[in-house]
């Protein structure tokens, strides 16, 4: 065998490409809910989840392709374009057309509780996923990240008369919600406990 082989790798490098160099490019079609738009479109990527595909991003926004946009509240129609910039930091919130599994190498063994979102105007709620031994009152102070995930998560806005949608897995702008909180599913109708 050749010494060439045996030569040391430069520092910082890894011998193990990222989950995402090894992915081939792919279309992921996106809802991104901002104060006043839903904007739907598709971004190539290499990367396989969602919140990656948001927190990573250098540039302060994303271009996507195949564009359809609509205001809230407007009875303008609906508007289309080849291609659009979309700040950043006016995404509220966005979700995925489809759910995509991390590789089971990569997963991290992680404990849900069920939380709610306050992002005006829209409320969220959905499984939020912390590392084992925490529980949600200790884990507001580790949640870093510009945008967190949630799952099996409902969203709905009251003030723009939005109805309460699902969707598999959606990512909050961190720096745009103002309530975090713990969420027990309560049935309105349920007779109330006597007191």
């Amino acid at each position: 065998m050749s010494d060439a082989f045996f030569q040391p790798m430069p520092t910082g490098t890894s011998p193990f490409p990222s989950q995402d160099v090894l992915a081939p490019q792919q279309s992921q079609d996106l809802v991104l809910y901002t104060d006043s738009h839903i904007i739907r479109g598709s971004l190539p990527t290499r990367h396989r989840r969602l919140t990656d595909l948001l927190n990573t991003p250098t540039e302060p926004f994303l271009v996507l392709e195949g564009v359809t946009f609509e205001e809230f509240g407007s009875r303008a129609l609906v508007e289309r374009a080849p291609f659009v910039q979309v700040n950043l930091s006016t995404v509220l919130f966005a979700t995925a057309s489809e759910e995509i599994v991390p590789t089971p190498e990569l997963r991290m063994t992680k404990t849900q509780e069920r939380a709610l979102i306050s992002i005006p105007p829209w409320r969220i709620t959905g499984a939020i996923h912390l590392l084992p031994e925490r529980n949600l009152r200790d884990a507001l102070e580790e949640l870093t990240g510009r945008f967190i995930p949630v799952t099996e998560a409902t969203f709905w806005s009251e003030r723009l008369g939005e109805p309460s949608a699902k969707a598999p897995m959606l990512a909050f702008n961190h720096a745009r919600a103002q309530i975090l909180a713990p969420h027990e599913e309560k049935d309105v109708w349920a007779p109330s406990p006597a007191g």
